[in-house]
């Protein structure tokens, strides 16, 4: 994995327009976001099985109140992660967020490289803070990596005119490379000191359930390329941007669809509906020929069959039995806790914000769906 950018579309015409909008657009990613807010979580003791609330939860900031919806207006009651995030539900992404702290979710989002500085309030975390295509790419493939860190690269390196190297981007060292003769010893290795921004039993637990979006979610219509991927939907409010993010273990990929001037794309215009086909159509050509290899699973894992909706530990013949991936130490609960539940069972109220988060809840929450 060596981060080369392999295709980058900025515009439809650079004589007409030099503005890049992979690299330069800032737009909000909307529900593409969740991913970071999930692998925040399940970096710090919770797991795809955790169950949260599906439920209304609202907002204040001094005389401002903020309710998120789904973008289906329901609210479907207590369900896993793994269903939060196939299913792209708001409200749960919301409690999540509010019952670990917006200040884990900053961090991990400038650790992913998402964002330089996140301002720390709960609307953040359905993606209305704005970045770029480049950089959401770049955050994904970080999950792709087993968690390591990788740099996108343009130019892999300059030579000067006598062949001298000047600039080489893989800055990977290699053990055994400049031995003058072999003497039996090991074969040369390539030694990655990238930086390890998540645990890589982490990047496999949510590469596992994007793969799950993929499969039964909001991107289910790239499932029938009948490969190993995994990814995320994202739409802005309004429908004002349509986003897919995806991956195979060996190519990351992702687009945008909005206007310059952000308007609305059409009523119904979401990211599963318009940038998954496109994505789709993409990978169906650029993974043509290649192999379909699946995800490795990380050393010391452990799979265990679950209940879909409880998270807990299926009983023989189950018929709504997933298998899900658990760190060691780890495992389904033992008794049904529901996260983010409210005094009367049903409804949350996150904390009081204060009055800086008043322009964030004003712009709206984006991620929709």
């Amino acid at each position: 994995h060596t981060g080369r950018v392999l295709a980058m579309v900025g515009g439809f015409s650079y004589a007409q327009s030099e503005f890049n909008r992979a690299t330069q657009a800032m737009r909000q990613p909307g529900s593409s976001f969740k991913p970071i807010v999930y692998s925040a979580a399940l970096d710090n003791g919770y797991t795809p099985a955790s169950v949260i609330m599906d439920g209304p939860i609202t907002i204040q900031s001094g005389n401002t109140t903020w309710t998120p919806k789904n973008y289906d207006g329901t609210a479907a009651g207590p369900a896993t992660l793994r269903s939060g995030i196939e299913k792209s539900r708001n409200l749960m992404t919301v409690r999540l967020a509010n019952d670990m702290g917006m200040k884990l979710v900053v961090e991990y989002a400038e650790r992913f490289g998402v964002y330089d500085h996140l301002a720390p309030y709960l609307p953040m975390a359905l993606g209305s803070g704005e970045t770029t295509v480049m950089r959401m790419v770049s955050a994904y493939s970080i999950m792709a990596n087993g968690g390591k860190s990788i740099k996108p690269s343009l130019i892999d390196r300059i030579q000067d005119r006598y062949g001298k190297t000047v600039f080489k981007q893989d800055e990977r060292g290699c053990e055994g490379c400049n031995a003058a003769e072999w003497k039996n010893q090991p074969e040369p290795e390539l030694v990655d000191n990238s930086e390890q921004v998540l645990d890589p039993m982490t990047a496999y637990q949510i590469t596992s359930m994007m793969e799950g979006v993929v499969q039964r979610g909001t991107g289910a219509t790239i499932a029938e390329l009948g490969r190993h991927i995994a990814g995320k939907t994202g739409t802005t409010n309004d429908e004002k941007d349509a986003w897919f993010i995806g991956f195979t273990p060996n190519l990351v990929v992702g687009l945008y669809m909005g206007y310059d001037t952000p308007r609305g794309l059409g009523k119904g215009a979401t990211g599963g509906g318009l940038a998954a086909p496109i994505f789709k159509d993409f990978m169906r050509v650029a993974l043509d020929g290649t192999p379909n290899v699946d995800f490795q699973v990380p050393e010391g894992m452990k799979l265990i069959a679950i209940n879909r909706k409880t998270g807990m530990r299926a009983a023989e013949g189950d018929p709504n039995t997933i298998i899900e991936a658990f760190k060691p130490g780890t495992g389904p609960a033992d008794s049904y806790w529901v996260i983010g539940m409210g005094a009367d069972g049903s409804n949350g109220a996150g904390g009081a914000l204060s009055p800086q988060a008043n322009q964030a809840i004003q712009d709206g929450g984006g991620g929709l769906y």
